[in-house]
């Protein structure tokens, strides 16, 4: 097989175009010979590697016939039906053999970065095409969040090296924080969700039907049987919000009460509630 260009870019064999240019893009920076003075040699080898790797297994063409014959096969061996993005020539009487001739690493690299210098205004370190003004250019992609069920405030979603670029360094992170709007009716407390209903001292005294519309639409009839206090909570299961780690499961619907008093009673009303609660 020769020389493992998903190794190189450590990567597998499944790897999606997204996948090699997220690849390409972080070990061409490591190994830029201009990042590294110190030990260029080695640099400029892994460079030319990382390079090759990328315009071969970038190409649908070349990197079918790659993964059927290896690097040999690419750079010299017969070709198989059809094979495209290599170089074909007669060889006197003998078959139609083809060979890819590996583009110069600077300019995949300028190509790739759209001849901006990723950092901040270096040459092109010789050869072809090379950085052209070291200017930083604004780039513009569509990112797209699904929000799971249940997902809470202060959840973090990372979109690696989408973020801002800097001189010398792979491009930072690009992170979102989920916040939550208000709601009119519920609140969240970890997994569940609390209303508060107003009741007067009769319904508290004598019982009380709740009547809620839930986040999905469904209504709900709830009847409170119990004498509802000033601390008295109604938990109704599994209607909450869903767990994010399992979204079959759910938190409670924590129903709390503030109970209306009369302003005023009666000298009547003062006896009958008297009579009437006696021990």
């Amino acid at each position: 097989m020769g020389v493992d260009y998903y190794k190189i870019l450590q990567v597998d064999k499944n790897a999606t175009d997204e996948e090699l240019k997220k690849a390409y893009r972080k070990l061409a920076m490591k190994w830029h010979p201009d990042k590294n003075p110190t030990n260029k040699k080695e640099a400029e080898t892994k460079f030319k590697q990382i390079s090759e790797a990328y315009e071969v297994l970038n190409d649908p063409q070349k990197r079918a016939i790659y993964d059927q014959y290896g690097e040999e096969g690419l750079k010299g061996q017969v070709p198989p039906p059809d094979a495209g993005g290599a170089t074909f020539f007669q060889s006197g009487d003998g078959p139609t053999t083809f060979r890819f001739n590996p583009r110069n690493a600077n300019d995949i690299f300028a190509e790739f970065f759209g001849y901006s210098s990723p950092f901040g205004g270096m040459g092109g370190g010789g050869g072809g095409g090379g950085m052209r003004g070291g200017k930083t250019l604004p780039v513009e992609e569509i990112l797209t969040i699904e929000i799971k069920p249940g997902w809470k405030k202060g959840t973090k979603i990372t979109f690696p090296e989408k973020g801002n670029e800097q001189p010398n360094v792979i491009a930072a992170d690009l992170v979102f924080v989920i916040d939550e709007k208000p709601h009119s009716v519920f609140t969240r407390e970890g997994n569940d969700l609390v209303v508060t209903q107003r009741v007067s001292l009769a319904e508290a005294l004598t019982g009380y039907t709740v009547h809620l519309t839930t986040l999905d639409g469904r209504v709900l009839n709830i009847p409170i049987t119990n004498v509802i206090h000033l601390s008295y909570e109604e938990v109704v299961p599994r209607e909450g919000m869903p767990i994010p780690k399992d979204p079959s499961k759910r938190g409670n619907l924590r129903i709390k009460f503030n109970i209306k008093f009369p302003a005023r009673l009666t000298s009547e009303q003062k006896v009958g509630i008297k009579k009437l609660l006696a021990p």
